[in-house]
């Protein structure tokens, strides 16, 4: 039976979710994000000739990136908290003053430092019943908007994520499970 025929069955919406980035503090869930991708990947195929035949065999799974739209609120001001993301990810702002030779750079094991990045889709209740966790994430990408005085739209941030693999819990059960 189809879910829409029985009133105790419901389907997940678009507009139930909620987005939650450790690396922003105490109150890591981020309460002005506006949209986000979920986690998606692809399989790579491998073809084999042989004779008059041609057989495909899977091959690398590669996660795509996760973009985010956040609205930019004062306090916590989102601008800020990437752009000290990016500097505590080894990122040196370059500097006319004559400084120490600092030859620290950008590197994974710091900018994987964002820290737990979950995406999770909500009931009408409210309680979770899809969560997805990024694994090893950094920021790929972060366009800060443009301005406009013609506009009365909110100021927002996109952010490009990118990471090594997701795992997925639904309903009490984990998806791309480390075996």
């Amino acid at each position: 039976m189809a879910f829409w025929a029985s009133h105790e069955s419901e389907a997940k919406r678009n507009y139930r979710f909620k987005v939650t980035l450790v690396a922003f503090g105490a109150n890591s869930t981020v309460w002005w994000a506006k949209t986000a991708t979920l986690p998606s990947f692809d399989v790579s195929e491998v073809e084999h000739n042989h004779m008059d035949n041609k057989y495909y065999f899977p091959g690398r799974v590669s996660w795509s990136t996760v973009s985010m739209t956040l609205v930019d609120p004062i306090s916590p001001d989102a601008t800020g908290l990437l752009t000290d993301m990016l500097v505590k990810s080894g990122y040196n702002i370059p500097s006319t003053e004559a400084k120490a030779a600092n030859k620290e750079t950008i590197s994974k094991k710091k900018a994987a430092g964002l820290g737990a990045v979950k995406i999770e889709i909500l009931d009408a209740e409210g309680d979770v019943v899809e969560a997805w966790e990024l694994k090893n994430p950094f920021i790929q990408a972060a366009t800060f908007g443009s301005l406009d005085y013609s506009s009365d739209d909110l100021k927002e941030v996109e952010l490009t994520l990118r990471y090594d693999w997701a795992t997925c819990t639904t309903t009490g059960t984990e998806r791309f499970k480390a075996q």
